[in-house]
């Protein structure tokens, strides 16, 4: 695995999250920001911001297999919402337990989220890119 995962000493332990990724691989893979979309383009989870993060989260599962890897070998998320606000926070942790539950895996690489007034469609509530480290 090229990837490994930590929260350092002296940082806060974030339970959804590790604070620090540490890439060994030797093969890059930037995963464009995924939307919630279905394979055939069809929209999901209109208005439910935990269905969105789950579809999201679920395409970059895809687009991680086609790579040639998995979510193990991400090291980095970033995370767009429109309107956040602090109370949506349980609405995120939803969707990517959900996605967790449905992948078979723990996605807890650095995660930065991001809030926007606006995505490139009206009815897309979050967007998440990834970044993964392959051997």
């Amino acid at each position: 695995m090229a990837i490994t995962l930590m929260n350092p000493e002296g940082l806060p332990e974030v339970p959804v999250y590790r604070q620090v990724a540490i890439a060994t691989g030797s093969k890059l893979v930037f995963i464009a920001g995924q939307v919630a979309r279905d394979a055939e383009g069809n929209p999901v989870g209109a208005g439910d911001i935990a269905a969105q993060v789950e579809q999201c989260y679920l395409n970059i599962g895809t687009a991680l297999a086609e790579a040639g890897g998995s979510f193990d070998d991400v090291a980095k998320l970033t995370a767009y919402i429109v309107d956040w606000t602090p109370d949506k926070m349980p609405l995120l942790m939803e969707g990517i337990a959900r996605a967790s539950a449905k992948l078979g895996v723990a996605p807890v690489p650095p995660l930065t989220g991001i809030g926007v007034s606006a995505l490139a469609e009206p009815d897309l509530l979050v967007e998440v890119e990834a970044t993964a480290v392959l051997d």
